[in-house]
């Protein structure tokens, strides 16, 4: 008895906070706790809310854990954006046995977001929106605003539309506040509307919430029809997850691994990255082996080839982080890569005779040999050239495929930087063996 009163008390402590704190509650337990507790919350009507602010993987394996019947009442009670993101989750035949037991309405409704690609502005949105006909008077919007204020999503804007809902105008709260109730929403509206294609990539969806700093957005279908509308926080979920993504591909690792991932996965997802950047290790040190009778000759050359290559892998990262992220912005327009490429080969020259002049100075003062120092300066000049250049066109290139730009760039960048800058400092060497 007491047991139960102590687990009752717990609940209504939890029923007090926030969903997003619920949701980091369940993310902490270990599954079986996180599922049992899931249980006690359902029984409450109160597991919908914390399982959409979860990550949708981890909502999607505590939710396959539950009965089908629990599962399915639970998903009904979600936002359907929420609901979506979490069948996507699952397997196919799951999902469609779900779909056969929800409600006509809500299983149609599912089944048309689940059929738009995840990232778009379609597969982001929620069908939840307030569309009123034109010729609708203020006083009769705002009953209607209170009358479905429960059921939607967001009721910052309100939506206007013809007889064939197709989008005309935007109302927000103030103006039909401070309007005349018996004036029709047409006069009222905003027809300056700022809308988002069903087909539009997401990262383009974030950079529009971005430059016109709303709290919400609607999207039409290529007949200008309302479909839904996307919301502010919909998008800062899709900028964590694309700067994720980012920051994943750029060093080569798995996007699959988080910092909790068992020891044994992680392995095996790390080391194919590690396979693939030990064989451009191979193929940078196969330069030194053929250059093995220069380096037996002038042994400071080992010293200073290995700075020379670590100063164009700094220098190329600096260039490849500034073009990807310019890129991800939607600063850098097909077309004009060009402009990148100039300003890097600059860039390039520059930082390669500004660091070149210190680093063979270096050379010249510790060996007394000016042409030691002028074959250092040479190939610092050259790798650094090298690095910009790569730092522009690996992003650019990939781009250019059709591929993300952060795709493991710092591994492609790092076997130009080391190959060539071991073959600029060996080969320069070669040429002035008579003066070393």
């Amino acid at each position: 008895m007491a047991e139960e009163t102590q687990e009752r008390l717990e609940i209504q402590e939890l029923l007090r906070r926030h969903p997003a704190e619920v949701a980091e509650i369940l993310a902490a337990l270990r599954e079986e706790e996180a599922v049992e507790l899931l249980r006690r919350l359902y029984l409450r009507r109160a597991a919908a809310a914390p399982l959409g602010e979860m990550d949708p993987e981890e909502a999607a394996r505590l939710l396959a854990e539950l009965n089908r019947d629990e599962a399915v009442q639970i998903l009904s009670r979600m936002d359907p954006d929420d609901a979506v993101d979490l069948l996507a989750e699952l397997p196919k035949e799951t999902v469609q046995d779900i779909l056969r037991r929800l409600e006509e309405r809500e299983a149609k409704q599912l089944s048309e977001l689940l059929s738009y690609p995840p990232d778009t502005a379609g597969g982001l949105m929620s069908p939840e929106v307030v569309a009123l006909p034109q010729d609708m008077s203020c006083q009769e919007a705002i009953e209607t605003l209170r009358r479905v204020a429960e059921e939607t999503e967001t009721v910052y804007y309100a939506y206007v539309v013809d007889e064939d809902r197709r989008l005309v105008g935007v109302l927000s709260l103030r103006d039909l506040v401070f309007a005349r109730p018996e004036a029709p929403i047409r006069q009222v509206m905003r027809t300056d509307v700022v809308a988002l294609p069903e087909d539009m990539d997401v990262e383009e969806v974030a950079r529009t919430f971005d430059k016109y700093n709303f709290l919400a957005l609607p999207v039409i279908d290529k007949e200008g029809r309302l479909l839904g509308i996307v919301t502010v926080d919909d998008v800062i979920d899709v900028i964590r997850a694309e700067d994720t993504e980012d920051m994943y591909k750029l060093a080569g690792a798995p996007l699959e691994e988080r910092v909790d991932t068992p020891w044994w996965r992680s392995l095996r997802l790390r080391l194919p990255w590690l396979y693939l950047n030990l064989l451009t290790a191979f193929l940078a040190a196969s330069v030194p082996a053929i250059f093995e009778s220069t380096i037996a000759r002038a042994t400071a050359l080992a010293a200073f080839m290995t700075i020379i290559s670590g100063q164009g892998g700094n220098a190329g990262m600096q260039a490849i982080t500034i073009v990807t992220r310019g890129m991800a912005l939607g600063e850098v327009p097909k077309g004009k890569g060009w402009r990148i490429l100039l300003k890097e080969v600059i860039l390039g020259l520059l930082n390669g005779i500004l660091v070149g002049l210190v680093v063979g100075l270096a050379a010249f003062l510790w060996k007394g040999n000016p042409w030691l120092g002028l074959v250092v300066f040479l190939a610092m000049v050259l790798n650094m050239l090298n690095a910009g250049v790569m730092g522009a066109v690996i992003p650019l290139s990939l781009r250019a495929l059709g591929l993300d730009p952060a795709l493991a760039s710092s591994i492609f960048l790092t076997t130009f930087t080391d190959t060539l800058g071991f073959l600029f400092t060996l080969g320069l060497a070669s040429l002035f063996m008579d003066k070393l």
